[in-house]
């Protein structure tokens, strides 16, 4: 593992650790932007002018507030020209976050004000709008972020502390409708794969096959990489992994929570109900009718919300639902497939407004 330390001129020193020598360390949480320092930047050490060296040296700084000498950060840690250093990297990052001592989820984003002299609730409410609002609960990689580390530190775009995963809690699952065991630390092994994968649902990733990559850890399986696969491809090699795991249809006993909100409360609106409806019974294998009552305000994108939320459970248990649908080439001829499937269904009441999705038992 290569670990960044800052020298006595402040400037940017890294090192590299062997597995059973790693120090302890501080990781760095962000979004990347389009000003990143590279590994090349690293070692040439050019890397000073671009935008993103500032928030490397804030989290060099905060981790030697916290007593730490060390710190990970991925855009300049990985020599992503070696193909094999960065399989290696992909599939032990979930453990390199998860084994830190203090993770920092540094927000461009959301912006605080320079005074401390202000009351705490209005101190929050000033960037609370942002927060929810912020790429950083967007991304695909950020999802293992927030899981895996026990302690998880925001910042703003000024570097104030926000707060932690456990004090935010509430807002983060308002946000992203993570359960709140989960956010405090619950083993995710306890959650199905249904749940896990429908907290990566809306979450978006600058190479399509990271959508599955980024979810490796999250479900505690390993891949080689093929960039230029495609997200579709590399899904199913995903659902294969997982399935060839014992995931599919297996999680230990947890606590029973009473949700804030809906599970996919992020999804959109009244839509919400007939999505989580609709997780829930493709975790099974049993045969299953799914109603929406789509509203002419909704009507265009239910099809595509549709595809979104079936396909990740497609992918981790690819005989649960009708391959044809879900894994075409072309998402417009799945689309296509799919409206097909739902308006053939001969059992299909006539009731306007009404579409039906049946989901095949394979038992």
């Amino acid at each position: 593992m290569r670990l960044l330390s800052l020298n006595g001129q402040g400037d940017l020193a890294w090192r590299e650790f062997s597995q059973d020598k790693i120090p302890p360390y501080a990781i760095l949480s962000h979004t990347w932007g389009a000003e990143e320092v590279s590994f090349l930047d690293l070692v040439d050490k050019s890397g000073k002018s671009k935008a993103g060296y500032r928030k490397i040296i804030f989290c060099g700084e905060q981790a030697a507030r916290d007593n730490l000498r060390y710190f990970w950060v991925d855009t300049c840690c990985i020599d992503k020209r070696d193909n094999t250093e960065l399989t290696k990297a992909i599939n032990s990052m979930f453990h390199w976050y998860r084994n830190a001592a203090k993770c920092y989820a540094y927000l461009s984003d959301v912006a605080t004000s320079a005074s401390n002299d202000v009351n705490a609730e209005i101190y929050q409410s000033a960037w609370e709008a942002d927060f929810r609002k912020s790429r950083w609960f967007t991304r695909g990689w950020t999802l293992q972020e927030l899981l895996s580390p026990a302690s998880v530190i925001f910042y703003s775009s000024q570097h104030k502390q926000l707060g932690d995963k456990h004090s935010l809690a509430g807002l983060i699952h308002d946000i992203t409708g993570i359960p709140l065991s989960a956010l405090h630390g619950h083993p995710l092994d306890t959650f199905s794969v249904t749940e896990r994968m429908a907290w990566a649902a809306n979450r978006q990733t600058t190479e399509p096959e990271d959508g599955a990559y980024c979810l490796l850890g999250i479900f505690g399986v390993s891949m080689p990489l093929v960039y230029g696969e495609g997200n579709s491809s590399a899904m199913k090699r995903l659902g294969k992994e997982i399935e060839e795991a014992g995931l599919v249809g297996r999680s230990r006993a947890r606590p029973r929570q009473v949700l804030q909100r809906p599970l996919l409360e992020t999804c959109g609106f009244w839509l919400l109900p007939f999505l989580a409806v609709l997780l829930a019974v493709a975790a099974t294998a049993h045969y299953s009718l799914i109603k929406v009552w789509p509203d002419s305000a909704t009507n265009h994108i239910i099809p595509n919300m549709l595809l979104e939320v079936i396909a990740p459970v497609a992918a981790a248990r690819p005989t649960a639902i009708s391959r044809e649908v879900i894994f075409s080439e072309e998402k417009e001829n799945a689309l296509e497939q799919l409206q097909k499937e739902l308006t053939q269904d001969k059992d299909r009441p006539n009731v306007e407004g009404m579409w039906y999705f049946r989901q095949r038992c394979v038992n």
